[in-house]
């Protein structure tokens, strides 16, 4: 049913999702979809966490890499993974991480976009030792922010994401990071 819905989500966008659209894409009954899902939200909720989880097994699986070896190759593959994801996963370019239903969807307490920006700096910290980096946190989820809303341009732009949008985004991104991580860094290490 979540390919289904991903499917979908494609095609005729959220606000056209219906269960009934779902339902017959997945060619089950209404009911089937009722039994596991009160309403579309929460089957987009699942398709996003699906995502979600999808985005940091690539992830995982990109930082367990030699070739990176500083903060910056694991910033640079986050990026790259979430445009590929744009172009290659189903119901990704509409749904993004569940924003477009629900700021919140992927939790009540922090934005989408917050839930990122906690799991990008558990794999910096745990892969680059930027643990005593101070407010990380802080400067990734404006990072992630800008990032997400430079991306989104890019697909606007072109169907497959316009190549110069995407390159001015990683290079805002490594600046501003670079200021926030490498210059207070060597401030403490110094200090």
């Amino acid at each position: 049913m979540l390919d289904a819905c991903a499917e979908l989500v494609d095609e005729v966008g959220y606000e056209g999702l219906t269960t009934t659209l779902l339902a017959e894409r997945a060619e089950v009954a209404i009911g089937s979809v009722y039994q596991f899902f009160p309403d579309k939200r929460a089957i987009v909720q699942a398709l996003t966490l699906r995502t979600m989880e999808s985005y940091l097994q690539r992830l995982d699986e990109r930082f367990s890499s030699p070739d990176l070896t500083h903060w910056w190759d694991g910033v640079d593959a986050a990026i790259d993974e979430y445009i590929s994801m744009h172009r290659t996963v189903p119901g990704f370019r509409t749904l993004h991480f569940g924003d477009v239903v629900d700021v919140h969807l992927l939790d009540e307490q922090r934005d989408n976009n917050g839930v990122i920006a906690d799991q990008l700096a558990r794999v910096l910290t745990e892969r680059f030792g930027l643990a005593g980096v101070p407010d990380l946190r802080f400067h990734l989820e404006v990072a992630v922010e800008a990032a997400d809303s430079l991306i989104k341009l890019a697909f606007r732009r072109k169907t497959e994401g316009d190549e110069r949008v995407l390159v001015e985004a990683k290079a805002l991104i490594r600046e501003y990071l670079h200021r926030q991580v490498d210059a207070r860094t060597e401030a403490v290490q110094q200090g």
